[in-house]
Parts: C-alpha cells; sequence; structure tokens
C-alpha cells in the first residue's frame, strides 16, 4: 500500500485506499431502546463499530477538560448509556452527535443487573489466535490475489486486473452492505480511521 500511495498515480492510491486496513471493535451492549426493533430491547448483544465511536467512548472514559467528570460506560452501576444517533454526511454514515446520557444504575433492580451481566457474550473468542491467520498464510494469499507471485517489484494499477482488485473486497463489501441494510436506528445502549471506515463496521447488532 505504501508503494502504491508513493508512485503519484491517482489509480495507484485508489487500490490503496480499497485495500487498506478496517479498524473495528466490539463491545457487549444492553439495548434500552431501538423504536424501529423493539425485539431488539432488554437484550444483550455484541456491537461493532469504528474509530468515531470508540473515541466517544474512550473520551467518556478519559475527558479533555478538568471539569468534566469521568465515567465507564460499562459500568452497570455508575455507567451511562449511550445515545446511538446516525446521520448521512457526503454519502457517509456519520456519529458526531450520538452522545452519553448522564450516569448512573442501568437499574436499581440488583438481581436484574445480575442477569444482564450473565447475558454478556465472551469476546475472548473474538482474539483468540486460533481465528487468525499466520503472517506466511496472508502473504501468499495476498501475493496470489494481486498476481505478484512471480512479480515482486512494483506493479501500477494499470497491471492490476479489475478481477483482482474486486475479489480483495468481496467479503468486505458483502459485509458492508448486509451492515447498510440492517436498520441503524439511533437506540440507547450501555455501552473508522474516517467515515468510510465507520461505514464498514460489520453487524450493527450481531447475536
Amino acid at each position: 500500500n505504501s508503494r502504491l500511495w508513493e508512485s503519484g498515480l491517482e489509480s495507484d492510491k485508489e487500490i490503496a485506499r480499497k485495500q487498506k486496513r478496517r479498524l473495528h471493535y466490539v463491545s457487549n451492549i444492553y439495548v434500552v431502546k431501538d423504536p424501529k426493533n423493539p425485539h431488539n430491547e432488554g437484550k444483550v448483544f455484541k456491537f461493532t463499530y469504528g474509530k468515531k465511536i470508540f473515541e466517544k467512548v474512550t473520551g467518556a472514559m478519559n475527558p479533555q477538560f478538568a471539569d468534566d467528570v469521568a465515567i465507564d460506560p460499562f459500568d452497570l452501576d455508575e455507567g451511562a448509556n449511550f445515545k446511538l444517533k446516525i446521520r448521512k454526511v457526503d454519502g457517509y454514515q456519520n456519529y458526531d452527535i450520538s452522545s452519553f446520557d448522564t450516569s448512573g444504575p442501568l437499574f436499581d433492580d440488583e438481581d436484574k443487573l445480575a442477569e444482564i451481566w450473565r447475558s454478556e457474550h465472551s469476546l475472548l473468542e473474538i482474539i483468540d489466535p486460533k481465528n487468525f491467520k499466520t503472517y506466511d498464510e496472508l502473504k501468499s494469499r495476498l501475493t496470489r490475489v494481486l498476481g505478484q507471485s512471480n512479480q515482486p517489484q512494483h506493479k501500477t494499477a494499470e497491471s492490476y486486473t479489475a478481477k483482482s482488485v474486486d475479489s480483495i473486497e468481496d467479503e468486505e463489501f458483502v459485509q458492508r452492505k448486509v451492515a447498510e441494510k440492517k436498520s441503524t436506528s439511533s437506540f440507547v445502549a450501555d455501552d473508522s480511521e474516517d467515515d468510510s471506515d465507520l461505514d464498514y463496521f460489520n453487524k450493527l447488532l450481531e447475536d
């Protein structure tokens, strides 16, 4: 990607954009309110999101100004609901006006809180090394997709076939379209590099 970006060709830069890393995060959330999908209310889901929402979470935990009180949004007793509000800005999903509510217990009922805690999904499976290909496997796949197995030197955009470029995105494209078709209505929940990365976050609510 660095070689493509530094070639000076806009066509090479476009390929680099398509191949760049898609950064995302996963958290357990409890859906308090979802008007368009009321069947989600009162349930715990794994929520996959991008850098912008992650920055709001870390901003709440580590406020920039001294007069702001730090909160742990995930604390069932002293956390805060997250009001997810989605707009379209320049063709991309934008979350800038999303915000945290005032802090306080999710419920006053200790038994209810315990039930929610027990309903949380293990996130260790997501980062288990067995779910990731080795460097050599990834390198082999990349060189095969780019048709570079016998071409170690840099190739310009013109030498890539449309099929090769498209195959890089196939899996991400399908996942993104699935996410776009799912409801992204604002809901209250306790809970990328740029807006194009945000558009990629995997499934809004994933069992």
